[in-house]
């Protein structure tokens, strides 16, 4: 039984595209970098906090949120994390209307990197490993990110873009995996499920 714990619906729908069988139970927890923590540190770390939380959710013995396997059938659980980050800045989710804004006025024009840490947890290993993407974004102007930011799509995204969406116009080039950029770079993915479960498809 493969577990996805993660809210994300571009997570969901890039790993059902993939051909996975899967269940969603998100995990919540803190998101805050440590002090000093490098980017690919953080992504990594909260892969597996949010993996190990939903797996100890799911696996505790009287708890009403556990998901019955059958013979043969273990119990893995995929987490996730993606941010951006430029000069080795990270640069999540922001907090307002005015902090998406920062963050795209600094990508303007620039290279920068998306990475994604994963994490996978079964009863006997947690297995981790991240993706690393560059991406090239054009000049804009003012007016261009004011309007981009009043469409809404950069409130919930890490960098403040989704190259999925409107932003995609601003991006002439990228050097790697395109879906890790999106939120989950499935040939990562499929090669840890693979090597736990001799299958590139988990249910």
């Amino acid at each position: 039984m493969l577990v996805l714990a993660s809210a994300s619906p571009r997570r969901r729908e890039l790993l059902a595209q993939a051909g996975f069988t899967f269940t969603v139970h998100p995990a919540h927890i803190p998101e805050d970098p440590l002090p000093g923590e490098n980017p690919i540190a953080y992504v990594t770390r909260l892969a597996r906090e949010k993996a190990q939380a939903a797996y100890h959710q799911l696996s505790a013995p009287n708890s009403s949120m556990k998901i019955p396997t059958g013979v043969g059938d273990e119990l893995i659980v995929l987490g996730a994390d993606t941010t951006v980050t430029l000069d080795n800045e990270i640069l999540a989710k922001p907090s307002d209307p005015a902090d998406a804004a920062r963050m795209l006025r600094q990508l303007s024009g620039r290279t920068h990197h998306v990475i994604t840490g994963v994490a996978v947890v079964t009863a006997n290993s947690t297995e981790l490993a991240a993706e690393v993407t560059s991406v090239r974004f054009l000049t804009l102007s003012d007016e261009e990110i004011e309007s981009y930011i009043a469409t809404g799509e950069p409130m919930d995204k890490a960098g403040a873009y989704a190259i999925q969406g409107r932003a995609a116009q601003w991006i002439p080039r990228i050097q790697g995996c395109y879906f890790n950029v999106v939120g989950l770079p499935l040939a990562l993915v499929s090669t840890m499920l693979f090597s736990i479960n001799g299958s590139r498809r988990a249910g």
